[in-house]
């Protein structure tokens, strides 16, 4: 390799060698302090990452003893009840029974409180908690259980409410609807402008009852009436058993209409006023209340945004889709 030099009256005599023995000396010692300082910030924001870790494990073990505590003295042991009444939803029975079962089954929990915030839904999934919660109050006298209803405590909601042994809302929530309702779509004479025939085939002659692109026959008619009117009974019944004597001779009670709190009020449908720290204190005369709504795990809110985004989707394609079967409204 030829040595070539560079000299002039201001600069001594560089070799080519000697200049990229110094760059590449600068290069490493710039990559080296560069890793030194990426080294430190690394290490820096693991002490972070692990003094963050930490302090949460500490935050959760103090407020996991805290609720231990406060759940071995006097409480009102609070189940929420919010949105849609399904299988499906977050406020399914498996999940609102279980943490009734909590509430009753604690010592300390003196009362059971049902915040309740739904449209309605599901007359079975309702059911089921109603008939829960009449077996427990039977099983621990000594319990008492008031529901609370926020903006909504309408139709199916209205029906686990009632098992309560006293009712509170605002003068503006939404109460009632004591009635049953079945959707469907009828096409047949738009089927019959675009020349459309409809062939179903089925097993059993009303086996296609609820098709929506045929008209039905009165007796099939006649059958979804006498059903719904029995699921209504039962709801009539129900209400009657749980509010008794306190509900007014009023002919629209049973209608599906519903009301405000305060025409409720009037009508029996509730017994006052009241959000759940109101309730806990002045009523129940209980300084603590404590969350027993059963927490999702990881999964079930998966499954329920996919329930969600199903239910879009089933929304969008509606004039196409299956009927649901009977739901309270």
């Amino acid at each position: 390799m030829t040595d070539t030099t560079y000299s002039d009256a201001k600069n001594p005599v560089v070799s080519d060698d000697t200049w990229a023995r110094e760059a590449l000396l600068r290069i490493v010692e710039e990559n080296m302090a560069e890793w030194r300082r990426s080294r430190r910030w690394r290490f820096v924001f693991k002490a972070l990452s692990y003094s963050f870790v930490a302090l949460m494990l500490v935050m959760t073990a103090y407020s996991g003893w805290r609720t231990f505590e406060a759940q071995r003295s006097p409480h009102a042991a609070v189940i929420k009840i919010m949105g849609q009444i399904s299988a499906e939803s977050g406020a399914n029975a498996d999940r609102i029974i279980q943490g009734v079962r909590r509430a009753f089954s604690n010592e300390f929990a003196k009362a059971v409180i049902l915040e309740i915030n739904s449209p309605g839904g599901s007359p079975v999934q309702a059911g089921m908690v109603y008939d829960e919660i009449k077996a427990l109050k039977i099983k621990y006298p000594e319990k008492t259980v008031t529901a609370v209803i926020d903006d909504v405590g309408a139709s199916a909601a209205y029906y686990i409410a009632a098992a309560a042994d006293r009712i509170y809302a605002s003068r503006a929530s939404v109460v009632g609807s004591i009635g049953v309702r079945m959707d469907s779509f009828g096409f047949t004479g738009l089927m019959e402008k675009l020349g459309i025939e409809r062939r179903l085939y089925t097993a059993g002659k009303y086996k296609g009852i609820l098709d929506m692109f045929t008209e039905p026959e009165p007796e099939a008619l006649a059958q979804i009436h006498a059903t719904l009117a029995t699921i209504h009974r039962q709801f009539i019944d129900v209400v009657k058993e749980g509010r008794g004597e306190r509900l007014a001779n009023d002919p629209n009670l049973f209608t599906g209409m519903f009301w405000s709190g305060e025409e409720g009020r009037t009508l029996g449908l509730i017994d006052g006023y009241g959000d759940v720290r109101h309730v806990a204190e002045t009523v129940l005369n209980l300084d603590t209340s404590l969350d027993y709504t059963p927490r999702e795990d990881f999964w079930t809110a998966v499954n329920k945004l996919r329930a969600e985004v199903s239910g879009l989707l089933q929304g969008l394609i509606s004039l196409i889709s299956l009927v649901e079967g009977p739901r309270l409204l």
